[in-house]
């Protein structure tokens, strides 16, 4: 027996050794391995449900295409494959090919010219033999999104022919020709008709735009203007015969190609004018393929066209679902300036003149020019009855229609009157007005709504949610009888989390049950309520109350997305999210069956993109967690058996990772947080660590994120800190209007003083980063505690009392609303509440500081004006406070080169490892990099204090 124990000893003692020297041998992360971590990306289900395809891509670099077929369960690779889709049949699958990625930037080296760089080949796979077809040089694909058995592609411009080149006979007999007047701006190219199963092809020159109809049985396409004997022109193709039949010819410009579902109709806009002309006067053209005859439905002069208005070029053209319809868009034409052939261009006035009057300032006007330019109204056409009506107005900009677009009803949105209230008001007023299609009348049903007023599917209802009350309405559109639909429930359908100075927003809804809009489905904090518009049926808990009852959150997973409302006898889907304990996963439950919610799967992980093949029961998700990447999963609809499809990161078995857990405390006003605590791999509670407080405003429901080991955009990573024997604190924030700084104090110090009481936590090596709120937060909190040895704060406000009557420049729009209403959450003006803003701001308690900060604020930021991060920078520099200051040139709030993410990333390492770590200090901290130097020395090097004789600040 002592033998049998000794032998159980000594076997445990190896096991733990080799655990041991396993666990050793893996590596911390670092920051040159951003580049090789993947991520899984446009996964697709063939709509039989046989194949399943997806793209695994590293962040940097070639990534692959993979097919899985479950007729053979075999997986196929594809290298660079990227934009795949499978064919209505399901019998191919098309896809792009991507150039190899260090051929490319190795010409790119070269400064080769983009003309001259590889482009993307074409691959269509046939997927009963997996034979595959290349093509080289091609812009596009398109497939017929039901039909099957052809695909179109439009090919690159042909490469210029090398003077070796001996030409083609019939270019020699070109040559020949009487010389012609070209259209140099002519961008058209070869497209191909290719018939997938003979490969039969057609090809077309000079095309600009080609469309398919739903069911493929035809092809449109516009052709450009080649010389005075090649004109521009749309052209027709029945797939049957591939003949390309002329529907009109001879204009300058064609746009807009749109088919009604049969793809027996065709719509789009045409002008005679140059793309030089001060106007262009577009018309709407209509093309049935039954009679082969082409009209002008609409143009500056048909009736019904508004006085002084026209045809807009950038008005969508939809048919609508009978093909009774065509909608189109309108303007008003613009006012003709003739230009002034007397004055200079430098004796032009550069002006702008902001009024009190204008509806929106004068930045929001400009940030908003393109797309006001390209503003289009909202018109109908009756094919059949051969009428014209204009829809929106300038006074009504906006108009809805129903799902179908069949209905004699639509739905009229405008905020003009109250347009002048953007920038402080939220959310804004409103005013809704039925428009009878058959009458052509417009009669108002709300009045200064603070909702968003929508249609149901059929038309039969105006539905909203009204902030005011805190209650669904529906409006029948017939009679005009007005409901609130949340009343008789007796909970509340706000977001009870909401600690902003706003009217709460509400939980939201799944859509409308029923083919005659019998139920509105909206959810509260856990559960699912069929709402009856009429106001006849009481409200119905579709899920019973389980989810207030078990502490979970139901909301209702689409898997149709071309579903416009749930049947009702639907089985539907569901996905479940604990609130207290965060684990996730998918139910089932039924709309007219009484039953609880069923549980599928369920478990400590995140559950994501649910998707269901069109005609069978497979579906795809990704599961993750942070210890586990979210790969890509296959099962049926029960989960009864799930299979793991994609394995993108394995070398995640290589790397210290980590953990992490779900931590509790109160606040120092006695309110219940949670928060997360990222422990470093073989955590030892005996040891003691340095910690990085991290925090925006809430984010312990993605405990089971997985976060990917990426350069940063702006916030630390925490794989990264966590791999490198750091601790990584992420806590909850509660705010109380007008103290937003003291809030985040009242929440995160007592949080970290939990932790710090646990004995793991090295608190004289404890640090604060944030970004944008969070950088604003950490600005204040160094001013009023030295518990951290070091900061960092992205994009700071530090002075609310300058930052208030400032712009977002990214928008345009001013930055009151914020302070007043939402995340700054001050409750009032500036005159109404002055010593808040003071209180609030960092910049006026800049004296207290002790905390070394480093500060990232870019030149282009158009969230945060830039000049936030100065002023905080120039008063800390004048008071002798160790600050460093990041500014991006030519980056928004957030950093989008990659180049800046990762020189971001060594930046944040290096401060933070210097000030918790006792690491040398870099050069770019201790010398700076001075603008002579700027772009050739980075300033990375370590500087060694033995040889420096730095000392720690």
């Amino acid at each position: 027996m002592k033998r049998f124990l000794l032998m159980a000893v000594l076997c445990s003692a190896g096991l733990l050794e080799a655990q041991a020297q396993q666990q050793t041998a893996k590596k911390p992360l670092t920051h040159d391995v951003y580049d090789s971590w993947k991520g899984v990306e446009g996964s697709k289900l063939s709509d039989n449900g046989q194949y399943v395809l997806y793209n695994v891509n590293p962040q940097e670099g070639d990534g692959s295409l993979f097919i899985k077929s479950y007729l053979n369960n075999a997986l196929t690779k594809y290298s660079r494959g990227s934009k795949a889709a499978f064919t209505a049949d399901s019998r191919y699958a098309v896809f792009q090919v991507k150039p190899e990625f260090q051929k490319v930037r190795a010409l790119k080296l070269k400064k080769k010219k983009a003309d001259d760089l590889p482009k993307d080949s074409l691959a269509i796979l046939n997927l009963q033999d997996m034979q595959v077809v290349k093509v080289p040089r091609v812009k596009s694909y398109k497939l017929p999104k039901e039909g099957s058995g052809f695909v179109a592609y439009q090919l690159e411009k042909p490469l210029p022919q090398k003077k070796n080149d001996k030409a083609k006979p019939e270019e020699k007999a070109d040559a020949k020709k009487p010389t012609l007047k070209k259209n140099k701006k002519a961008e058209g190219t070869e497209l191909v008709l290719r018939n997938l199963q003979t490969r039969q092809e057609q090809r077309y020159s000079r095309v600009t735009d080609y469309v398919f109809s739903e069911k493929g049985n035809m092809l449109y396409f516009v052709k450009d203007k080649l010389d005075s004997l090649h004109n521009a022109g749309v052209f027709a193709v029945n797939t049957a015969d591939l003949q390309a039949i002329p529907v009109d010819t001879g204009r300058t410009s064609y746009n807009g190609l749109s088919t009604d579902k049969t793809g027996d109709q065709l719509a789009y806009v045409a002008t005679m004018d140059s793309a030089g002309a001060d106007i262009r006067y577009f018309n709407l053209n209509y093309w049935n393929r039954k009679d082969n005859k082409r009209q002008v439905l609409a143009d500056t002069a048909s009736k019904g066209m508004p006085k002084d208005w026209m045809v807009s070029e950038n008005g969508e053209l939809l048919f609508s679902e009978d093909g009774k319809r065509l909608f189109f868009g309108t303007f008003p034409r613009p006012t003709r300036y003739e230009k002034d052939t007397t004055q200079l261009e430098e004796d032009k006035v550069s002006l702008d003149i902001w009024t009190y009057k204008d509806p929106l300032i004068q930045p929001m006007q400009l940030k908003q020019k393109d797309k006001e330019l390209k503003r289009s109204f909202l018109a109908m056409y009756e094919l059949k009855g051969d009428k014209m009506q204009q829809l929106a107005t300038l006074e009504v900009p906006d108009v809805y229609l129903d799902a179908y677009k069949t209905g004699d009803v639509a739905l009229g949105v405008s905020d003009e009157k109250y347009k002048i209230t953007i920038g402080y008001e939220t959310p804004t007023r409103k005013d809704a007005y039925l428009l009878d299609l058959k009458k052509g009348t417009r009669k108002q049903v709300l009045n200064e709504t603070r909702g968003m007023p929508r249609l149901s599917p059929q038309g039969d209802y105006v539905y909203w949610y009204e902030p005011v009350d805190s209650s669904w309405y529906a409006l029948a559109t017939k009679n005009g009888h007005k409901e609130n639909l949340s009343k008789r429930v007796g909970l509340p359908f706000y977001d009870e989390t909401n600690d902003m100075p706003v009217l709460p927003d509400e939980y939201g809804i799944a859509g409308w049950v029923g083919k005659h809009d019998d139920y509105l489905l909206v959810y509260d904090k856990y559960d699912m309520w069929l709402l009856d518009p009429s106001g006849k049926k009481a409200p119905e808990n579709l899920t019973d109350g389980y989810g207030r009852k078990h502490d979970l959150r139901f909301r209702y997973e689409q898997l149709d997305p071309e579903q416009k409302f749930i049947p009702e006898s639907a089985t539907i889907y569901l996905s479940g999210f604990n609130l207290k304990t965060k684990a996730n996963g998918y139910f089932r439950d039924y709309v007219s069956k009484q039953a609880l919610p069923e549980q599928l799967i369920f478990s400590d992980h995140a559950y994501t993109n649910l998707s269901k093949a069109k005609n069978d029961d497979r579906v795809t998700f990704r599961k993750g967690a942070f210890r586990e990447y979210n790969d890509l999963y296959t099962s049926d609809l029960g989960f009864a058996k799930v299979e793991k499809l994609s394995d993108a990161n394995p070398q995640m078995k290589d790397y210290l990772w980590g953990t992490v857990e779900l931590v509790e405390w109160k606040s120092t006003d006695g309110v219940p947080l949670q928060g997360l605590l990222y422990k470093p791999e073989n955590f030892d509670p005996n040891k003691k660590y340095p910690m990085m407080v991290y925090f925006y405003e809430r984010s312990s429901d993605g405990i089971h994120q997985h976060r990917v080991p990426a350069p940063s955009a702006s916030t630390i990573n925490i794989p990264y800190f966590v791999s490198n024997d750091y601790l990584v604190f992420v806590p909850d924030i509660v705010y109380k209007n007008g103290y937003p700084g003291e809030s985040a104090m009242d929440c995160v110090i007592p949080g970290v003083q939990s932790l710090v009481a646990k004995g793991f936590v090295d608190e004289k090596n404890m640090a604060l980063q944030g970004q944008s709120w969070g950088g604003y937060q950490i600005a204040y909190m160094v001013t009023r505690t030295n518990l951290f040895k070091a900061a960092m704060a992205g994009a700071p406000v530090s002075n609310m009392t300058s930052a208030y009557g400032g712009i977002r420049w990214g928008t345009g729009l001013s930055r009151q609303f914020q302070y007043e209403h939402t995340q700054s959450r001050i409750g009032g003006t500036l005159w109404e509440k002055p010593l808040q803003f003071i209180e609030n701001s960092p910049l006026f308690f800049a004296d207290r500081v002790e905390t070394p900060l480093l500060i990232m604020h870019n030149d282009a930021d158009g969230s945060v004006p830039w000049y936030q991060g100065i002023e905080y920078f120039m008063a800390l520099r004048r008071l002798h406070k160790p600050v460093w200051m990041l500014v991006y040139n030519g980056e928004d709030h957030n950093l989008m080169q990659r180049k800046n993410r990762k020189d971001l990333s060594v930046r944040m390492s290096q401060y933070f490892d210097y000030y918790l770590k006792g690491a040398p200090m870099p050069q770019w901290m201790k010398q700076g990099v001075p603008q002579v130097v700027k772009g050739k020395d980075y300033g990375f090097e370590l500087v060694k204090p033995e040889v420096a004789g730095e000392a720690k600040e």
